[in-house]
């Protein structure tokens, strides 16, 4: 008898094995769809992102039902160059410096809340890009950590030109309106690539707050940030700075 009931527990551990080894290979796995996924949009022009999935999902759970997200892509040469240039005068201005983190800008931010002032953690446009493009919003460490890592593939994997021309064509601008061509049709009733100075400033100016302020409806906040972006503009070189990202 004691023969045969060791015989009958004898597969548990080979079932531990078993399991073991699949959790095991979910990281693995996880590391290689990421790595064929970020390759794979260095190319491919993405259909959509995470944020429009989230924010449609979010719209037909309130009851909203005819409510459609605006999206409509449109490569750099069809942008004006107020665009991106705007982004990187108001998000982040180092962003042909740094490999995908900006640290003297998270340290500075870090001690300003340090001393209780509220102020932006020093995000990059690449890690903004990776997480529109493939998180969900939220804070937590799990979430931040892929974060940095879909970041770190994404310098690696794509040039910087590749990186400002996914953010500018995926970034929220208003509740529901994505890109530079759907915000230009939505607030200025023109193609992105007709956008002025002034009106590319004011569309940097609502972010990271797109639906707390209003690109059509300017409050002082938008207005004083709008003019400070154009003078940044200048500052980093206008035009010239987009040809050293090309």
């Amino acid at each position: 008898m004691q023969d045969v009931t060791a015989n009958v527990e004898q597969p548990q551990p080979r079932r531990r094995r078993h399991w073991l080894r699949w959790l095991m290979a979910v990281p693995l796995l996880f590391v290689l769809l990421s790595v064929v996924q970020v390759a794979t949009l260095r190319f491919v022009d993405p259909m959509f992102s995470a944020f429009m999935v989230s924010r449609q999902l979010e719209a037909w759970g309130d009851g909203e039902w005819r409510f459609r997200v605006a999206y409509d892509w449109r490569d750099m040469e069809d942008i004006s160059p107020y665009v991106p240039l705007a982004v990187v005068a108001s998000e982040d201005q180092n962003f042909a410096e740094h490999f995908g983190f900006d640290l003297q800008a998270i340290e500075k931010a870090r001690k300003n809340n340090a001393k209780g002032r509220k102020v932006r953690g020093g995000s990059t446009i690449s890690q903004q890009t990776a997480k529109n493009l493939f998180l969900w919003s939220g804070r937590s460490w799990v979430r931040k950590g892929i974060e940095a890592w879909y970041t770190l593939l994404i310098e690696a994997l794509w040039p910087k030109h590749r990186i400002i021309e996914v953010y500018v064509n995926i970034v929220e601008f208003g509740d529901g309106v994505y890109g530079a061509q759907a915000a230009a049709r939505t607030f200025f009733r023109k193609d992105a690539g007709q956008l002025t100075a002034a009106e590319a400033a004011r569309m940097a100016a609502v972010l990271p707050s797109p639906r707390r302020y209003s690109i059509t409806r300017p409050g002082p906040y938008v207005q004083r940030r709008a003019q400070a972006i154009q003078r940044q503009m200048r500052y980093i070189g206008g035009a010239d700075y987009l040809r050293r990202i090309e």
